[in-house]
């Protein structure tokens, strides 16, 4: 697994956050497998981000000309280091398909003078950054309006009529870059009628436009950028600004818009809360009921044992042994040998991306009541059966109030799917994830594998990292388990 970037400060963590999940969804479509993608996107981002740190910083940066947004120029930075790749003997590693692309013309026309790259590209770079921003993640990374408004720090009430407005903007500048690019009579007369038709959004398209659109590729791609309704715009935009595989990024990132839609289909978009408060304060409910309950019946065991030494009710699960409920040593887990037998659990709903996954082999917090000697955080016990697997929590990285973690799991047996759970002392948050989905239940944190990963050989490794959030301590992981089975773990 190639070494992650790592962030040195707080806006080079707040860049990883946002942008390394397209960056690498990009290089996975560049290359021809999973260890290629990660060395590609490693390098792409870090000459992304000194690209980003040079045209935003010096004595020039008031004057400096008009760059991509964040996410496009580090997606062009995939696209510009795949092209080192192939130059300096390295294009073994990419994709075929994107190996003929950039040995063709085609390529040519993304790095070649400014007057011949496409519209959109020139469109985009055009506009005010923040204009430029607000049109990608609505109409490519296919964000929904209150997270954009969130990411921006725009009003979400009026995130829609600004994002309108972007669009018109962006047209005005696709239309005056296609009459001022230079092109032969034929072309010439055409981006005239071109102009006219797409300012009467009612006016039928001519025959011989047509024709000429279905043969002409630049000014159909103007076309697609003019147009003022009919869906055309994300598409000209992802394939304007990164050419090969731009329609495939398109359909991915919409893939990733939708499911993470589903995750949190009840969300609250104005909610200022952190993810997974609502969900903590069931859990701390539950967690007083059961502690009720627990009680109760401990006092009813005792009332019945009536102080007999006797252990009796051994079937029923009867653990308290003709000892007081107020000895010190006495604790009463809930677990079916002392849930009553005629009450049937009702099944937990889980939030999980991979819910149906997570209801077939679950991998539930600690429950029951502690003892009073017991300290809050304390890791569960392990059972019997020896550990399967090793694992390694590596802290990469930690700053002010974030870090930086890798966590590797080596399996003993091979896996065609698998599942990482464990739990934090010091109440850390997950906020990004890498190589793999995750889910946050209060301390409990669940890596599901990525689509690309699932198969594991037996002594094989599966290895993915994430961004969190700490505050007062940030302690190490610790009850870890794969598929729900615990794991030696080691940490660093």
């Amino acid at each position: 697994m190639p070494d992650l970037p790592t962030p040195q400060d707080a806006t080079g963590a707040a860049l990883f956050a946002e942008c390394w999940d397209a960056v690498l969804s990009y290089a996975d479509l560049c290359t021809v497998g999973p260890e290629s993608a990660g060395h590609l996107a490693s390098e792409a981002f870090a000459a992304g981000l000194r690209e980003a740190r040079e045209a935003g910083t010096g004595p020039g940066a008031a004057r400096r000309p008009a760059r991509l947004p964040r996410i496009p120029l580090l997606l062009v930075a995939v696209r510009t280091t795949a092209a080192a790749w192939e130059e300096s003997g390295r294009g073994d590693g990419l994709d075929p398909d994107l190996r003929l692309w950039l040995n063709s013309g085609h390529a040519a026309r993304y790095t070649g003078p400014p007057l011949g790259r496409p519209v959109a590209l020139r469109g985009l770079r055009d506009m005010q950054e923040p204009d430029a921003a607000l049109l990608w993640l609505t109409e490519v990374e296919a964000l929904p309006p209150h997270v954009v408004a969130r990411t921006l720090g725009l009003d979400p009430a009026t995130v829609s009529d600004e994002v309108a407005q972007v669009r018109g903007l962006f047209r005005d500048r696709c239309r005056r870059n296609h009459l001022d690019t230079p092109m032969d009579a034929r072309c010439r007369s055409y981006a005239r009628l071109l102009d006219a038709v797409h300012r009467s959004p009612a006016a039928d398209i001519p025959g011989d436009l047509s024709r000429h659109l279905a043969t002409c590729v630049p000014c159909a791609e103007a076309a697609a950028c003019l147009r003022p309704h009919g869906g055309g715009l994300p598409a000209a935009l992802a394939g304007g600004v990164l050419g090969w595989g731009g329609l495939a990024y398109l359909e991915r990132r919409r893939r990733a818009a939708e499911a993470r839609l589903a995750a949190h289909p009840g969300a609250d978009p104005d909610a200022p809360a952190r993810p997974g408060a609502h969900k903590a304060r069931m859990v701390r409910g539950a967690l007083l009921v059961t502690a009720v309950l627990v009680s109760a019946l401990a006092l009813a065991v005792s009332m019945t044992q009536g102080g007999s030494s006797a252990r009796t009710g051994a079937a029923d699960g009867d653990l308290s042994a003709g000892r007081p409920v107020t000895d010190p040593g006495f604790s009463l887990p809930v677990t079916a040998a002392t849930r009553p037998a005629s009450k049937t659990p009702k099944p937990s709903v889980s939030t999980s991306p991979r819910a149906d996954r997570a209801t077939r082999d679950p991998d539930p917090e600690p429950q029951g009541t502690p003892s009073t000697t017991a300290r809050p955080g304390t890791p569960r016990p392990s059972t019997a059966e020896p550990p399967s697997c090793t694992a390694v929590y590596d802290l990469v990285n930690e700053w002010t109030d974030g870090f930086q973690a890798i966590v590797t799991v080596t399996t003993d047996r091979a896996l065609d799917d698998w599942r990482v759970a464990w739990s934090f002392r010091d109440g850390q948050r997950v906020g990004q994830m890498w190589d793999a989905e995750y889910a946050q239940n209060g301390p409990r944190v669940t890596a599901t594998a990525a689509d690309y990963n699932k198969s594991v050989a037996a002594g094989g490794k599966l290895t993915f990292g994430f961004l969190g959030s700490w505050r007062g301590a940030n302690s190490p992981a610790y009850d870890l388990t794969l598929d729900g089975r615990t794991c030696a773990l080691k940490t660093g």
